[in-house]
């Protein structure tokens, strides 16, 4: 059993003993904390909006929520099956003072998450989170009188309302969308994506839409993660013909990754360079992705005469780091887009719309999109995160043998080197360290990432 406490929420498997899980009683206890805290910051409303992934736990575990919530004195709005876009974006259209959603996003179904937010429908920040953990810790919150419980109310409009914003969109190019007739295949992972997506490509005008997956059982038909490794089915459909683009998401639909016509991996870091190139070519501004998202973004950034800067790893810090350079588009190589035109939070859907506007306005096939970008290839590894390995001694170890190149430690230990760069850090979601290197080839990324894990024996 496994329960963990980051900047991305409260995350833990379902089951086991208190403490150890992400149990009943746990949920309580941070769902009390949250909404004390809430209160504590807004005293002019009580709404709090929340939903949920498709995850076989989602149903019971957003009764707890809920039930907790009103026990708290807040008025509960909930989206039901819904995206994680979808409920930041329902916080803002309903005026609430914050949100939880019930996903843990790419982990396996035996996991399950709270995710907090404040009542801009952005992450709450880890400073928030700490304070959170605090009220938890020490059990400092009360649940109201009788005569001030919290009410519940359904909103089964949300997705729509979402779709809405995307479609009125200035860059959002539905006619050139329209025009082209595209045949598209998505793999929803069993999960809201199967619905989300495709009233989407609907609306947008796609009039061919096969789904793979599309039944949002909760039971993932594969690891929910969606890289290539884990997109077989989707990849021998593409490579079979017959369709224009394969789409696939994960679970809570935040993260965006495409597969060429010819069955090509388009490569899940290559999302937010190709939407941001589409963007950028329609109006001038910076860009931010993390400190593990491909330099290819940097390339395209100054390309336009723009300026890129990273963050630390995790959507808040991507966010913070956008609002304070102005930037227009941004994201994480994971295929997370966010686009703050629309909001501020990653969004697999606003990215299928820009994506598909910019292959219509230039008339261009996915894999010729492809070929246009800067050629760089990442090598991805992780390691579980014991009791015997120390990271204080491990980034010595790393700053002693690297000491000729930049470092950069706001987020674990990244090296930058002429042509290339390897980044390591403890994982936010899993107990793993992540050690990440990119360069021109694969080979020498690889070379790269491997030398560094010689350093964690």
């Amino acid at each position: 059993m496994t329960l963990i406490k980051s900047i991305s929420g409260i995350r833990g498997t379902i089951g086991g003993k208190v403490g150890e899980g992400l149990t009943p009683n746990d949920i309580v206890q941070f769902v009390a904390s949250f909404g004390f805290w809430l209160k504590q910051k807004n005293n002019q409303s009580r709404k709090i909006i929340i939903g949920r992934d498709a995850r076989v736990s989602g149903e019971i575990i957003s009764q707890i929520v809920s039930g907790t919530l009103r026990s708290m004195g807040l008025d509960v709005v909930d989206v039901g099956l819904s995206t994680t876009p979808t409920v930041e974006m329902a916080v803002v259209a309903e005026n609430a003072i914050g949100g939880i959603i019930l996903t843990a996003s790419h982990n396996p179904m035996e996991w399950n998450a709270l995710k907090l937010l404040n009542e801009k429908g952005e992450f709450i920040s880890s400073k928030a989170i700490s304070e959170v953990l605090s009220i938890a810790d020490s059990n400092a919150f009360e649940y109201t009188e009788i005569n001030s419980l919290g009410s519940y109310v359904s909103n089964n409009n949300a997705l729509n309302e979402h779709i809405d914003a995307i479609l009125s969109l200035p860059l959002v190019d539905v006619e050139a969308i329209r025009s082209q007739n595209f045949k598209v295949l998505v793999d929803a992972v069993n999960s809201s994506g199967g619905i989300a997506v495709s009233l989407l490509l609907a609306q947008l005008g796609v009039e061919s839409i096969e789904l793979i997956n599309g039944e949002p059982t909760g039971i993932f038909a594969h690891n929910p993660e969606p890289l290539t490794e884990n997109l077989g089915e989707l990849q021998a459909k593409m490579q079979a013909g017959g369709f224009d683009i394969g789409i696939a998401v994960d679970p809570d639909v935040d993260r965006l990754v495409l597969m060429c016509e010819n069955g090509e991996p388009f490569n899940e870091e290559y999302t937010l360079v190709a939407v941001a190139d589409y963007v950028l070519s329609k109006e001038k501004g910076n860009t931010v992705s993390n400190l593990s998202s491909t330099k290819a973004l940097k390339d395209i950034t100054e390309k336009y005469g723009a300026t890129y800067t990273s963050s630390a790893v995790g959507e808040v810090n991507v966010v913070e780091q956008m609002k304070a350079t102005n930037a227009i588009i941004g994201g994480e190589g994971n295929g997370g887009i966010i686009y703050p035109a629309l909001h501020y939070g990653r969004d697999a859907l606003v990215g299928i719309a820009l994506l598909l506007s910019h292959l219509s306005t230039s008339n261009i096939t996915l894999s010729a999109l492809k070929k246009s970008y800067p050629v760089y290839e990442m090598f991805k590894h992780k390691i579980n995160l014991s009791e015997e390995i120390s990271l204080e001694t491990i980034l010595e170890r790393i700053k002693d043998k690297y000491q000729d190149f930049t470092l950069i430690t706001i987020d674990g230990i990244k090296i930058e080197m002429p042509e290339a760069w390897v980044h390591l850090r403890k994982s936010n979601t899993e107990a793993i360290i992540r050690i990440y290197a990119e360069a021109r080839t694969y080979e020498e990324a690889k070379r790269i990432a491997l030398e560094v894990c010689d350093l964690l024996a």
